[in-house]
């Protein structure tokens, strides 16, 4: 568990974070403005071009999509510090190390809890058509 000192650390780096996510997704949004659209799609002269076009506003609305997810992960860290639940492993309830936090301060698992997550949910899905 992180110490009192460490928590505090912690809870600085969260909302240092949270606060250029903030400007971030205020940058992306203010960069894909509907003029901004309009002017890409006025150059648009054929479907390729068009093709393109969408593509491109489509990549701005993921990046500001995944930066809000990040933001959601950030205040969920923030309240886990006020309950006093933050470096517990959400899965086995040992406490995530301090390194861990510090270089991932969203970590809701202990790093062997992380492991044993991502091989049993991520990428299982089959494509299929």
């Amino acid at each position: 568990m992180p110490t009192v000192k460490q928590l505090r650390e912690l809870r600085a780096m969260l909302a240092e974070r949270h606060q250029a996510l903030r400007e971030q997704i205020h940058q992306e949004l203010l960069s894909s403005d509907e003029e901004h659209y309009i002017d890409l799609a006025g150059q648009v002269h054929d479907l390729e071009e068009e093709s393109v076009a969408d593509l491109l506003i489509d990549l701005g609305l993921a990046v500001i999509d995944m930066h809000i997810n990040e933001i959601r992960d950030v205040e969920a860290a923030l309240g886990r510090i006020d309950m006093g639940a933050f470096g517990v492993c959400i899965d086995c309830d040992d406490a995530i190390e301090v390194a861990r936090l510090r270089a991932y301060p969203t970590a809701k698992r202990c790093l062997p809890c992380q492991e044993n997550y991502e091989r049993n949910h991520a990428g299982n899905e089959t494509p299929s058509l």
